[in-house]
């Protein structure tokens, strides 16, 4: 390619020896000063909001565009290959140097810089071109991949116009190597993050011998300047187009118009293009460039001006706010102690209340930190139902395994006393979560505290922030121990003294009063006729209490057994049984032949010989739980259980509502508290 860009060159080696001197010294001040605002831009990165102008040549792979290059340089020193050989954005520079007064130039006339190798000069080109390949490969390997990391080049020669163009990676379709999947659509990406802005001149490349309808550099250039206003379009290889055609068309922008026309390159056939000699050559498309370039600079130089003045202004002014350089130990010592009492000051203000710069539409600071408090954690507690997760069942079985292999004549303790700390030592996650919530709002607020001196130093900065993490994590572990003591403090001892606990004989009459209130409200209204019945019940039982006949008119049923009567004496046994109980209107003979005839039924019941089989019990299960019917005396067990777990779960849960914002206080160091301890810290003694 760059040979065939070269038969075009004059004998001289000089692509531009036939520009006239005016054009010669076109953009000497201006391109030059653009040049060295690129080079400090360049080393900012991504920081730097200015876009500077520049020529950016885009174009398909193979379609000649580092011959265009090397053609307006005159040299050969990009990479070569059959495959994609632009890799990373080239930023070419082109400098020109004035020539001898004799016209003459030395071996040493022409050289380049590259900005990664500072001050050193290369004046071999194919050590540039080894150069280029080197960090190409640094940066993406020996394959084929590609990088949008920029090589920097500045080339020095009296033979080249001042212009800035950058090289990018040709569009391919097909990936190649390591090449990822999607490798066009990075290449168009990367090439539209160049040419998308108005400061950017798209020099787009496209073979003569291709559809340049289908031209890829134009579809890019179309996507980005739609009225072709800053594109200039270049045809390349129209020495190899097909024979009885050329290129009229193409040149004079009949079959894609741009505004800044076309210029045609590598010409063999230059008597074909006579009248078009002003749109062909690579002398021509330098002079252009140069011009095109100088005119668009001095069209976007009053806003450039005007963007690069209103940053020095406000740069200006924070490189003032920091003050002056301070060079003596003592200075630099009192500096370093203004700067760590103005952060606590600002530290603890914002936790106090007291910041200059409270915010109005948020919650800040300490404001923050009462929000934790009282909104998460007090609301958090205030939630939770101390029976939520335990049953009726739960609470049965615990009850029936604490009375041993007998009934308990009255709810026992021991139910209670597990079930209350089942429920007390799950305060103890929400409380540690509440110092950790805490915590991470000082370590926020520390951040918000960097004064302007402060972000003088950055360095210092950093370990401050580092010593502030280290401060408060030495608070908070005992603040955590704190929590954990205080929730077994609760659970050691259960004080059912306490006056605001509700006590046993409390919870048994609000559990009787809830149960008869349960029964009244579920059991239908009884029919008069049982009223009656009750009523002369109750009339019964008084009267035998009271050891008076029920009825001597009625006759007594005669007794049997074995189909045999027993005398009918004078008795009062009514079907209640209480007269067995208390005493009845019965002789003592009657007593005691009752005695005989059971004592008869006994005698022939033990004496009587097996008919039947042998009866075998089951075996009881691994795993033995209640029966499923409960009791009225278990459901009052049950109630009774309840009340007395919400009644001193309320009273745990206050206490460490209470105690727990307090101790995280009080161990999660406020600075101001600490100040010794914290200006005496290895760190900060380092800095200081």
């Amino acid at each position: 390619m760059a040979e065939q860009a070269h038969s075009n060159i004059p004998t001289d080696g000089n692509p531009n020896s036939n520009i006239s001197p005016p054009s010669a010294s076109l953009g000497q001040s201006v391109i030059p000063i653009v040049n060295r605002l690129q080079d400090i831009f360049a080393q900012l990165g991504s920081a730097s909001t200015i876009d500077l102008p520049q020529v950016a040549v885009v174009g398909s792979q193979s379609s000649g565009k580092s011959s265009v290059l090397e053609a307006l340089v005159g040299r050969d020193f990009l990479p070569r290959g059959a495959d994609i050989c632009t890799r990373r954005p080239l930023v070419l520079q082109l400098v020109q140097l004035p020539r001898g007064e004799d016209g003459s130039l030395s071996e040493t006339a022409e050289w380049g810089e590259f900005l990664h190798l500072s001050g050193r000069r290369i004046f071999d080109f194919n050590a540039i071109r080894r150069e280029i390949q080197a960090e190409t490969e640094k940066e993406v390997g020996l394959n084929k991949g590609v990088s949008d990391k920029q090589i920097r080049l500045k080339i020095f020669s009296p033979n080249v116009l001042n212009i800035t163009l950058v090289d990018l990676p040709g569009i391919t379709r097909v990936p190649v190597g390591d090449q990822p999947s999607d490798i066009e659509a990075r290449i168009r990406t990367m090439i539209l993050s160049y040419i998308k802005h108005e400061t950017c001149i798209i020099l787009a490349v496209s073979p003569a011998n291709s559809d340049l309808s289908n031209s890829d550099a134009l579809q890019m250039a179309r996507m980005a300047d739609p009225d072709g206003s800053r594109t200039i379009g270049v045809i390349t290889k129209l020495d190899i187009m097909d024979r009885g055609t050329d290129a009229r068309n193409f040149l004079l922008g009949n079959v894609v118009p741009l505004r800044l026309g076309y210029i045609g390159i590598v010409n063999r056939s230059q008597e074909v293009y006579h009248s078009l000699a002003d749109r062909c050559g690579v002398p021509q498309l330098a002079k252009k460039l140069n011009q095109i370039l100088v005119q668009h600079i001095k069209a976007i130089l009053p806003e450039l001006k005007a963007r690069i003045n209103s940053q020095m202004v406000s740069v200006v002014k924070e490189l003032s706010s920091y003050g002056e350089t301070i060079d003596s130990k003592a200075g630099q010592g009192a500096l370093l102690l203004i700067i760590l009492t103005r952060y606590t000051e600002a530290f603890n203000s914002i936790v106090d209340g007291k910041s200059e710069d409270m915010a109005t539409t948020e919650l800040y600071g300490g404001a923050r930190i009462h929000y934790i408090f009282q909104s998460i954690f007090v609301k958090c507690l205030e939630e939770v139902d101390p029976c939520g997760d335990i049953t009726d069942e739960d609470i049965r079985t615990a009850i029936q395994n604490a009375t041993g292999p007998k009934n308990a004549l009255f709810v026992p303790e021991v139910p209670f006393e597990v079930l209350v700390r089942r429920q007390i030592i799950r305060l103890l996650d929400p409380s540690l979560q509440c110092a950790r919530f805490i915590y991470e709002e000082l370590v926020k607020i520390a951040h918000q505290c960097e004064s302007i001196e402060l972000q003088r130093f950055p360095v210092l900065c950093r370990r401050l922030e580092e010593v502030v993490g280290i401060f408060l994590q030495e608070g908070l572990a005992p603040a955590e121990t704190m929590i954990e003591n205080l929730i077994c403090m609760e659970m050691d001892y259960i004080n059912t003294s306490h006056p605001s606990f509700i006590g046993g004989s409390k919870a048994v009459e609000a559990a009787l009063q809830q149960h008869r209130s349960a029964k009244e409200t579920s059991e239908p209204d009884k029919a008069p006729g049982t009223e009656k019945v009750q009523k002369s019940r109750s009339l019964l039982a008084k009267k035998n209490i009271s050891g008076v006949a029920v009825d001597q008119e009625r006759p007594t049923q005669p007794v049997a057994h074995h189909e045999k009567p027993v005398s009918s004496g004078n008795t009062s046994v009514s079907s209640w049984g209480i007269s067995s109980i208390f005493g009845g209107g019965g002789s003592h003979a009657s007593s005691a032949k009752e005695t005989s005839v059971y004592k008869s039924y006994n005698e022939s019941t033990y004496n009587t010989e097996p008919t039947f089989s042998n009866i075998r019990l089951n075996e009881p299960p691994a795993i033995l739980r209640p029966s499923e019917a409960q009791t009225d005396d278990e459901l009052v067990e049950i109630t009774v259980t309840k009340l007395l777990l919400r009644s001193y779960y309320n009273i745990v849960r206050k206490n460490i509502q209470d105690t727990v914002p307090k101790a995280i206080m009080h161990f999660l160091p406020v600075i101001h508290k600490n100040w010794d301890s914290f200006c005496s810290s290895e760190e900060i003694q380092f800095w200081a």
